[in-house]
């Protein structure tokens, strides 16, 4: 069963708490960090992008790079901008966006659970980028994000939320830059606590919604520091993550689409020649077409919007992967039309997650950047339990959780 776990969380003080939160560190790059932060001394980029506060053209994965992490957290604690709470709590995060409220429990996860498999996964992680994280927290000695999980939904976990939402104002509620909504409770009562930390172990599993690498690398250090300690007794704040969940049955995931440099030496008739041996193929002219169902794909070409529909021999129903939208693409189309066969190197394919819209794909086709796009119709909740369940990997670039968490309402110290 799941673990859930109180901690004593470093915090902002109230009035600069939306200066301080941020966006993830793998959502925008170094310069895009730079612009975010600048005037800003409370944003958490200064630690968790911290190459934004030395020489520009720094290699990101140096030491004085961590080191500045280090330096810039110890400030934050010594200004009083991250202050520890005086004993253990549960938190509620909620996120607001287009209308739509999810209520997160935060508290921390177990290495023991990701290392033993009750921590479920649905995507590779990279090596390179496990280490970056891992790096990271090292240096900080903390878990300076959370990650976002998923569960099954239980019900009195639910009506415990929301009595203390409905009953209570959040420690936190602002409106970020980009329109989403993030408030924050805190949960002080030592019974209800209890009882949530109680309920959770009813829960067999969770799973990686968003944050594969960052969830890696805490689990791994925290692995790494078990096995290094010779007075290791299982209290230690090590063995334990920052980690948001939230039950399944309030969270959505988005498109996420594809563009191609290139159709491989094919014109344009041909490449639609090719494609209608496999899908059915109807043309819709330059209004915006969105895929309808699963199985369906949109594909915008020389101006022009296409709906695309698999062909009902093309894909297995039985077959968890292969019954996925990004497989039957990629295999019918990325690979056998256009050979391009491995989708984490290639350079002539690019990824567009769905909250950037379709104008996104066509803008970026018709400046002639990209030669063609693909949208594709979401998966669902259900197909990724399943397939984590079934102990498969999902094909790169196939989830797109929105919205993201924001990092800084709360952090997790391994000391």
């Amino acid at each position: 069963m799941a673990t859930l776990k109180a901690f004593r969380g470093l915090r902002p003080p109230r009035e600069i708490v939306k200066d301080l939160a941020s966006r993830p560190y793998d959502v925008l790059n170094s310069d895009e960090a730079r612009v975010e932060a600048k005037g800003n001394p409370y944003s958490l980029l200064h630690i968790i992008k911290p190459e934004i506060d030395l020489p520009c053209g720094m290699d990101c994965h140096s030491q004085p790079i961590y080191d500045k992490a280090k330096e810039n957290f110890d400030i934050f604690r010594e200004k009083g901008w991250l202050v520890q709470d005086p004993v253990e709590y549960l938190y509620i995060y909620a996120q607001t966006m287009n209308g739509k409220t999810q209520y997160g429990i935060v508290g921390c996860a177990s290495v023991d659970d990701y290392m033993n498999g009750i921590i479920k996964k649905h995507e590779l992680t990279r090596k390179d980028k496990e280490e970056d994280r891992m790096k990271h927290v090292r240096v900080t000695n903390a878990n300076m994000e959370p990650v976002f999980f998923t569960y099954p939904a239980v019900p009195e976990i639910d009506a415990i939320v929301a009595r203390i939402v409905k009953e209570s104002a959040p420690e936190y509620d602002f409106i970020a830059t980009d329109g989403v909504g993030h408030h924050f409770w805190v949960i002080k009562d030592e019974k209800i606590i209890q009882t949530i930390i109680n309920l959770f172990e009813m829960v067999p599993y969770t799973y990686v919604a968003d944050g594969h690498h960052r969830t890696a690398a805490a689990a791994l250090v925290g692995n790494e520091k078990k096995v290094n300690n010779p007075d290791h007794n299982g209290s230690e704040q090590y063995n334990y993550f920052l980690a948001v969940h939230f039950p399944d049955n309030q969270l959505s995931i988005i498109d996420y689409n594809r563009l191609v440099k290139d159709l491989n030496g094919l014109s344009t008739t041909e490449f639609l020649e090719k494609i209608a041996f496999n899908f059915d193929v109807e043309e819709k002219g330059k209004t915006i077409y969105k895929p309808v169902k699963l199985h369906n794909f949109s594909l915008y070409l020389d101006e022009k919007w296409y709906s695309l529909t698999a062909k009902p021999d093309t894909f297995v129903d039985t077959d968890p992967i292969g019954v996925l939208d990004v497989t039957i693409l990629s295999r019918l189309v990325l690979d056998h039309i256009l050979e391009i066969t491995d989708l984490r190197t290639s350079t002539r394919i690019d990824f567009v997650g769905g909250i950037r819209g379709l104008e996104e794909l066509s803008k970026r086709v018709d400046s002639g950047e990209m030669r063609a796009a693909f949208a594709l119709y979401p998966v669902s909740m259900k197909q990724l339990i399943d397939i984590a369940d079934s102990g498969n990997i999902m094909p790169p670039k196939t989830t797109w959780f929105e919205p993201k968490l924001r990092s800084g309402l709360v952090v997790h110290s391994l000391e």
